[in-house]
């Protein structure tokens, strides 16, 4: 019987299964890591995901221009086009598609070129003999490239979903970024008109003590008030002029955050001077909307990054199997520059390449860890966003339906003094009551103007906050991840 030849090419295959199965069993695996983190489910917070939207109107992705107010329009417009909080959510989506190209462009074949030159001096007592050793040549190559990992295993496909994800999700931050900059002009356009009509109030409650300083020194002078009456009726006009210059501080300061919001100079509206009572109200639902995840920006990011971080743990776990290479070469190289370009200077080749981790120090299962990690806290970020959402709209709902209640019960207070001023002024003016009677009837009346426009203010607030809350007229892209 003949010996058996160890080097014939069934037994070299053999050692070569041997060789790769040995170091399959003892290279580095994934096993054992996995996330945590659940996403929360719409109907554990009161939504129904499978239902059909409840027929709440869809608001307008321009929804401040239904209060009808030219000025408020042209002061959004501007912070819009014009604000830096808008150009850096621009520019983070930016960066975010560039990523998404570079991550697309590793999924393709690359083609390099190179070309070089060297001038070297062989050493005479080297391995190079004669004419090499002891003389000086130039070494010159011209060669040209190419290589193609072949995806098996879904690594680089998942990489770029990730950089869709995040670019998704970039898109949905401008969205919101939007949405918030708008309601921000909006809620400090009302506040100023609420703190303008409040200093109306206070200039006629200034006039109103002034008058009634003047009647207590008459009643003073005949012998009906002492001095300490007309001690309390001096004191009272500084505390009337300190209310007054405390609101001028107020819509000073309010003027100055407009200006900022839209990008101009501090002093550029100065002259605003918005009135609440020309707002119209817009028709918003008064029952939180069944699909109200899918109508806000700030989920749809949230959700947008949970995909991101789902496949880089994707990506990270590909990383534990094999990658293959294809790659080729072809070009020219020589000894001497004059040669180069003869067809004996050739050169070319190719073949697969087989890349596989064995033993790596856990450093793969510390990437994965990692990943898993960001995963566990997108999810996290997503549920805690959701929570925020639905608490956010109930809120606003229940106030915009307390406020409507408490409006109808303050003007019937408002009528109640308006009709006690008039009766009391009827009295003065034939001589049955005193003008006095007349001041403190008219002070009711100031009072209940007072709440009248910070309910009015309130109510406009709350709807521009419940327009935020219910997404401000985003719509989610058709390729927005399930669930949001």
């Amino acid at each position: 019987m003949k010996p058996i030849n160890s080097s014939t090419p069934a037994h070299a295959a053999l050692a070569i299964a041997a060789t790769m199965l040995f170091a399959l069993g003892g290279c580095a695996n994934p096993g054992g890591i996995a996330p945590a983190a659940q996403l929360l489910q719409p109907a554990s917070v009161g939504l129904d995901a499978g239902a059909a939207p409840d027929g709440a109107a869809a608001l307008s992705r321009d929804w401040w221009q239904g209060f009808g107010d030219a000025t408020l329009n042209e002061l959004i417009a501007r912070a819009l086009g014009a604000n830096p909080s808008l150009m850096v959510a621009q520019a983070r989506l930016e960066r975010a598609q560039a990523a998404m190209a570079g991550a697309q462009s590793a999924d393709g074949p690359q083609l390099n070129g190179s070309v070089d030159v060297t001038r070297q001096h062989f050493s005479a007592t080297s391995i190079y003999p004669p004419p090499l050793g002891g003389e000086s040549w130039t070494l010159a190559s011209a060669k040209l490239g190419g290589s193609w990992e072949l995806d098996f295993f879904g690594r680089n496909r998942a990489a770029i979903e990730a950089t869709l994800g995040a670019r998704n999700a970039a898109l949905a931050d401008i969205q919101a970024a939007r949405l918030l900059l708008a309601s921000q002009v909006a809620r400090s356009y009302v506040q100023l008109g609420r703190l303008l009509e409040l200093r109306l109030l206070a200039t006629r409650t200034l006039q109103q003590r002034d008058d009634m300083l003047a009647l207590i020194k008459q009643r003073v002078s005949s012998g009906l008030d002492t001095t300490l009456e007309q001690r309390q009726g001096e004191g009272a006009l500084p505390e009337a002029r300190q209310q007054i210059e405390q609101l001028d501080e107020q819509i000073s300061l309010v003027r100055h955050a407009l200006a900022a919001l839209t990008a101009q100079a501090p002093a550029a509206l100065d002259a605003l001077a918005p009135q609440l009572i020309k707002l119209q109200a817009t028709a918003l639902p008064a029952t939180l909307p069944a699909d109200l995840l899918g109508r806000r920006a700030d989920i749809a990011a949230a959700r947008w990054r949970v995909q991101a971080a789902g496949s880089d743990v994707d990506s990270a776990r590909a990383q534990f199997y094999p990658n293959v290479n294809l790659s080729a070469f072809v070009g020219l190289s020589s000894i001497g520059l004059d040669r180069l370009l003869k067809t004996s200077s050739e050169e070319y080749g190719g073949g697969p390449a087989l890349h596989l981790p064995i033993f790596d120090s856990g450093r793969l299962r510390a990437n994965l860890r990692g990943k898993t990690a960001d995963l566990d806290a997108a999810v996290a970020s997503y549920n805690g966003a959701v929570i925020d959402a639905v608490r956010d709209a109930a809120d606003q709902i229940g106030s915009l339906r307390s406020i409507a209640r408490q409006q109808a019960l303050q003007a019937q207070a408002l009528a109640a003094a308006e009709s006690a001023y008039a009766i009391s002024t009827q009295r003065y003016q034939a001589g049955l009551g005193g003008y006095l009677v007349v001041l403190n009837a008219e002070t009711s009346v100031l009072n209940q103007r007072r709440q009248a426009a910070d309910l009015l203010a309130r109510a406009l607030d709350t709807q521009i906050a419940l327009t935020r809350a219910l997404g401000g007229g985003y719509k989610a892209d058709a390729t927005a991840p399930a669930g949001s």
